[in-house]
């Protein structure tokens, strides 16, 4: 295919040589004079590996947009979005926070839509761009012409080696906006790796890409943290016990426990992070992780509980589900019970029923209620919910049907 960049920093470049090392024609445009003496040059200035190899035996061509609009099949668009410095961590947090700086991808975005439109046929444009969920529908969808045809596929790789990262990922990220660009993007990528797939909405992946990101952030937080408590802990060392760590491949290491729903609990994990968070405080951490987690899973119940009282609205209010988690009878620890309890101290009337703890379902009659599934049992997938009652499920597991408004949390998508 024919393949084109707007942009070709330290992220664009290597990446262009690499789609082309493929069997691709690429070529690019870059603002940036020193792109163009680099490209001529062939001599890369920053560190990155294989970038120097792959560009010697390159022959990219640096073209006005203009043509690289009428050269190209599919153009991916590298345009830094930048923070200000006293966001790059090199500082103390800010009080005040901030987005990323749009201004570079608008006037890019801007400039090559107007050239795609110039042209009069539709153009697949791909942005790689790093930007906060929401942006691409607020900030760059109303730039475009009805010739170009986005989509949203950042990448994940480590500044260093972009290459093999680009050619060998995990996955492709892919936030379709136009159906027929996505089976287009598909059939480029089969020519570069094997590697899945995953397609969702634009906004869907501009959070993917950022939280992907703070998943890594927070493992080393977490790994720091042991550290710390090694450091303070006699006959400790953060080596070993990280190293055990790695080893639990069916849980921690895993995909286990990655969906949205109810906090943890049971008698060993909220007991655990409290009795953490107690020494913590006295081996004088310079942080206690332990309380900030337990402070999230509390302040999200809280959140719930909220929410239960908005839709509500005077409805009598049944959490289904006692125990603290599916197809259990053990409440130690339940998050549903803590939910219940957070509702009584905002003075609201909760009953509550589990069909592994509890005799007979209690008689509602056939009033409408505001149900809350607690606890993720099969069986209330069957239930007989009352007629235009609301259902609040966390699992997004209950079907709708007619008369009752069910609503998934965390789906936007429900209304």
């Amino acid at each position: 295919m024919n393949i084109g960049f707007l942009g070709l920093g330290k992220l664009g470049l290597p990446v262009a040589v690499a789609i082309e090392s493929c069997g691709h024609l690429v070529c690019g445009y870059d603002t940036s004079k020193d792109v163009q003496t680099i490209i001529s040059s062939k001599k890369i200035p920053y560190k990155e590996e294989l970038a120097q190899e792959y560009l010697e035996k390159s022959n990219i061509k640096f073209l006005t947009l203009q043509k690289i609009v009428k050269f190209s099949e599919i153009i991916f668009v590298s345009i830094q979005t930048p923070h200000n410095p006293q966001y790059e961590g090199i500082t103390r947090i800010p009080e005040i926070r901030a987005d990323f700086d749009y201004s570079y991808l608008k006037e890019g975005i801007a400039a090559l839509s107007k050239k795609i439109e110039e042209y009069g046929k539709d153009k697949i444009v791909i942005i790689i761009s790093t930007v906060l969920p929401g942006t691409i529908r607020r900030d760059i969808k109303p730039l475009l012409g009805g010739h170009t045809k986005l989509c949203y596929n950042p990448f994940f790789i480590a500044m260093g080696t972009t290459i093999k990262n680009f050619l060998d990922p995990e996955f492709v990220l892919l936030g379709v906006d136009d159906d027929q660009a996505a089976k287009k993007i598909e059939s480029f990528y089969a020519t570069i790796h094997q590697s899945p797939f995953f397609k969702t909405t634009i906004e869907n992946a501009e959070l993917i890409k950022v939280l992907y990101n703070s998943f890594v952030s927070m493992k080393l937080a977490f790994a720091n943290t042991i550290m710390e408590i090694c450091h303070k802990t006699p006959n400790s060392n953060v080596d070993d016990v990280t190293n055990a760590l790695k080893m639990a491949n069916k849980r921690i290491i895993s995909d286990s426990y990655l969906e949205g729903g109810m906090g943890d609990g049971g008698g060993c994990h909220p007991r655990d992070n409290i009795a953490l968070s107690y020494l913590a405080r006295k081996l004088d951490l310079s942080y206690d992780w332990f309380e900030n987690i337990m402070l999230q899973r509390e302040n999200q119940t809280d959140w719930l509980a909220d929410l239960i009282i908005k839709y509500a609205a005077g409805k009598p209010i049944l959490i289904l589900g006692k125990s603290f988690k599916a197809e259990s009878n053990i409440t130690t620890g339940s998050p549903s019970i803590l939910l219940k309890n957070i509702l009584i101290e905002k003075n609201h009337i909760v009953n509550m029923w589990d069909p592994l703890i509890d005799g007979a379902y209690p008689d509602c009659g056939d009033k409408p209620l505001l149900y809350f599934i607690g606890t993720k049992h099969a069986e209330f997938q069957s239930f007989p919910f009352t007629t235009n009652s609301i259902i609040l499920d966390p699992w997004r597991y209950i079907q709708k049907r007619d008369g009752i408004k069910v609503i998934g949390i965390g789906d936007s998508l429900y209304e």
